[in-house]
C-alpha cells in the first residue's frame, strides 16, 4: 500500500476538502447537523488553508487535519488543538490518520506549542484508540454532553505534551 503524502493545504484544495467533509459526515464524529445544499465554503474567517494539513494517496486528496487554538487567550497560546480529522472511506486502514496526527504534532511544535489537545466523542472507539496509541491521554470527560441519534454521548478531552 502506498505511503500517504502529507502537505499544507492550499486554496485549490477547498472543493476537494469540502466534498470530503460532506461524504464522510457521521454522528460518530460530528455534532453538527448533516450539511445541506447550498453548502457553506470549507474555508471561512476562522479556518483557512494555513490551518490544515492534507493527505494524498496517488495524487488524490484522501484526508485532512485542522489545527487551531483552543481559545483566543494569550495565556493559552502555547497550546494547539486538533479541531477536525477526516479520512476518506476508501483510504481507511492505509495509515492516513496516523500520518496526519504525527505531521500535525510536528507542525504544532514548529509553531512553538508545548501541548496539543483534542475532543473526541465517547462512542468513537476507533479514534480514541488511535489517539491513545499516539500518546494522547484522557484528561477529562463531559458526560452526556451531546444528544446524537437518540442517545446521549460523552465529550472526551484528550491531550499530550509536545516536549
Amino acid at each position: 500500500m502506498p505511503v500517504p503524502y502529507i502537505r499544507h493545504a492550499t486554496l485549490d484544495d477547498e472543493e476537494a476538502l469540502g466534498r470530503l467533509d460532506r461524504v464522510t459526515w457521521s454522528t460518530l464524529h460530528s455534532v453538527q447537523p448533516r450539511p445541506q445544499p447550498p453548502y457553506e465554503p470549507f474555508y471561512n474567517d476562522r479556518f483557512g488553508p494555513r490551518d490544515h494539513l492534507v493527505a494524498e494517496l496517488d495524487g488524490a486528496v484522501v484526508g485532512y487535519i485542522r489545527l487551531g487554538f483552543p481559545t483566543p487567550l494569550a495565556c493559552n497560546s502555547h497550546v494547539r488543538q486538533i479541531q477536525g480529522l477526516v479520512v476518506a472511506e476508501e483510504a481507511r486502514g492505509a495509515g492516513v490518520a496516523r500520518a496526519l496526527l504525527r505531521a500535525v504534532q510536528d507542525e504544532a511544535r514548529r509553531q512553538g506549542a508545548r501541548r496539543i489537545t483534542l475532543r473526541v466523542l465517547g462512542h468513537n472507539t476507533a479514534a480514541r484508540k488511535l489517539y491513545e496509541s499516539e500518546g494522547f491521554a484522557v484528561e477529562g470527560v463531559l458526560p452526556e454532553e451531546f444528544f446524537l441519534d437518540g442517545e446521549y454521548v460523552d465529550d472526551v478531552c484528550m491531550g499530550r505534551s509536545l516536549r
